[in-house]
């Protein structure tokens, strides 16, 4: 049996993975952007996030679940959009994944069971075979949506986050309180 999300069916072992999480763990490029990197002449960094990502990110935050972000490049300007956003795990330049992922588990009180992450590309899939779901968006590398529970049905960069936290919230009965509407 599938739940119906707002994207599409939602088989019943992923919204019930869905429900149990706590703690979103999010990669950057190809996720919150579309995974292009534009450079100015002046070697300035330019990338696009959109905007219906931004608000699930804070609906989860509000709702009591918490995000952290894992990325491998250093930005400025993601340090102070996750920072806009509420986000206060913010962990960039990182090669391997898998020592921020288990600090977060200490710092957050949660078990692997009760982490979600989201990336695109094959540096993501250590931590992606440890969590409680593990996400990729529709265009992320053809490997890694081969090994992972569940694709987004949006590209990375225009919405795919939010059909996770949408997810995330639908499955726990949060998605109508988190957007301020009666219930």
């Amino acid at each position: 049996m599938a739940h119906q999300g707002f994207y599409g069916p939602i088989e019943d072992n992923i919204w019930i993975k869905a429900s149990k999480i706590k703690l979103l763990i999010c990669d950057v490029d190809g996720v919150f952007s579309d995974g292009l990197v534009y450079m100015s002449n002046t070697g300035d960094e330019l990338k696009t996030f959109h905007t219906r990502d931004g608000y699930g990110i804070r609906s989860l935050l509000t709702s009591g679940i918490s995000v952290a972000i894992i990325t491998g490049r250093k930005s400025k300007i993601v340090e102070e959009r996750m920072s806009a956003l509420g986000i206060s795990h913010i962990y960039q330049g990182i090669d391997d994944k898998l020592v921020p992922y288990q600090a977060l588990l200490s710092l957050h009180n949660v078990t692997p069971e009760e982490v979600a992450y989201i990336g695109d590309d094959m540096v993501d899939l250590p931590v992606m075979k440890q969590v409680g779901l593990s996400v990729c968006v529709a265009d992320g590398h053809p490997y890694v949506k081969q090994n992972v529970d569940f694709i987004t049905h949006i590209i990375g960069g225009h919405g795919a986050l939010r059909e996770l936290t949408d997810l995330l919230l639908l499955s726990q009965n949060k998605f109508e309180t988190a957007h301020g509407m009666s219930i």
